[in-house]
């Protein structure tokens, strides 16, 4: 089993990183070893009885009807876009303020990503500003459910029906097992589409997809389009991909997916823990906690707060200097990368998101943290604040 180094009580600090995947999949190493096992026996390394157990078992789990699995996240978008036939001289709206492979997959299908402004509080695309990207062009809406926490689905999906029932791709990669008015994210829109990757919340060994959906017929049409486009085999009706969802791969989520809901509460427990403690007075002004809004519950994949005043690059620096971890997600938001440079967005076109990108910072948040490690986190930001407000004291006093 995983765990990591002790220290003793003469230490200043104690290491915390970021993310550490083997202190959750230690504890499961002889389940996940007897699952692989199985496969290797079998000899059915693609699409064998794992990927069809885990396509149910997720289903189930979000709510809808079916699942397809597939080769990544990435690909899941993919085939979601390509199930509803987007392509050139077609718009999809979608955050500027998400990984990349959101507007990837739609920049791949010749079509256009229209960019949209994120609201202030929860860091999710801001409705009202969807609604003012859509052109008669829109062919899919494609919100991100960010860090853990569903949409604003009910504004989205009366917009999106209002603007004559376009289609809404849910980003769910960060989200699986988060809740919108008691429904599960993959469940809120035509497609659901999930990641596995391994730093996710249901994290495998290696790559791995979903798409949820209740439409029976693009369901079918998604298990064409992940294997070339052929049924029956050599039979290719459209131009599909090559995006199956490995055996391994499922075998080792169907060990893991009972544990999610635990893992869960893990990581909430520690967001109640991080609030708690920097809603305390020394932390007033310089440090802004995330919201979940109402009727939300978040799986959250990410703890990230707002640090004030332009300090968050220095006290990144800060706590790596004290071996704590953190990470910038998105220092560089998509409507200013190269590759969209022709689409015409300038600074400022977005300015929401781009505050977001100067200021937010993840702090570690996985389920398997120790109390000690919290701590630790907890009082190296308030050693930050506390030495740089005294220095600021000391340059307005001089």
């Amino acid at each position: 089993m995983a765990t990591r180094p002790k220290t003793n009580s003469a230490t200043a600090s104690i290491p915390v990183p970021m993310l550490d995947v083997n202190r959750q999949n230690s504890p499961l190493r002889a389940e996940v070893d007897a699952a692989i096992a199985e496969v290797c026996e079998s000899g059915a390394f693609v699409y064998g009885p794992a990927c069809r157990e885990l396509e149910r078992a997720l289903a189930e789990y979000c709510g809808a009807k079916y699942a397809i699995g597939c080769a990544s996240g990435s690909d899941a978008l993919l085939l979601a876009l390509m199930a509803l036939d987007v392509g050139p001289g077609d718009e999809v709206v979608l955050p500027s303020f998400t990984f990349f492979a959101t507007a990837g997959a739609v920049a791949r299908l010749g079509a256009k990503p229209v960019f949209a402004d994120i609201l202030p509080d929860t860091f999710n695309v801001d409705p009202e500003d969807v609604a003012r990207k859509i052109t008669s062009s829109t062919k899919a809406i494609m919100p991100v459910h960010l860090f853990g926490q569903c949409v604003d689905m009910e504004s989205l999906s009366a917009i999106a029906e209002e603007a004559g029932g376009i289609p809404i791709i849910e980003d769910a990669a960060q989200a699986i097992g988060a809740e919108y008015q008691g429904r599960r994210a993959g469940f809120l829109g035509k497609f659901g589409c999930f990641s596995f990757y391994p730093t996710k919340n249901l994290g495998g060994f290696g790559d791995g997809g979903m798409i949820t959906t209740d439409d029976e017929s693009a369901a079918e049409q998604l298990r064409v389009l992940r294997d070339h486009g052929q049924h029956p085999r050599y039979h290719h009706s459209m131009v599909g991909v090559n995006s199956r969802l490995d055996t391994i791969q499922a075998a080792v989520l169907n060990v893991k997916l009972p544990q999610l809901d635990g893992w869960a509460a893990g990581r909430n427990s520690n967001a109640e823990r991080y609030e708690k403690a920097f809603s305390k007075p020394r932390f007033e002004g310089g440090l802004q906690v995330p919201t979940v809004a109402e009727g939300c519950l978040s799986v959250w994949n990410q703890y990230t707060v707002r640090v004030a005043e332009g300090r968050r690059d220095e006290l990144q620096e800060y706590l790596a200097s004290q071996k704590v971890g953190s990470a910038v997600y998105y220092p560089i938001p998509l409507h200013r990368q190269e590759c969209f440079a022709e689409l015409g967005y300038q600074e400022g076109s977005l300015p929401v998101t781009e505050q977001a990108a100067r200021e937010v910072l993840s702090l570690p948040i996985f389920a398997e943290l120790e109390a000690e490690e919290l701590d630790q986190v907890i009082e190296t930001v308030g050693k930050f604040f506390a030495e740089t407000n005294a220095k600021g004291s000391c340059h307005r006093a001089a």
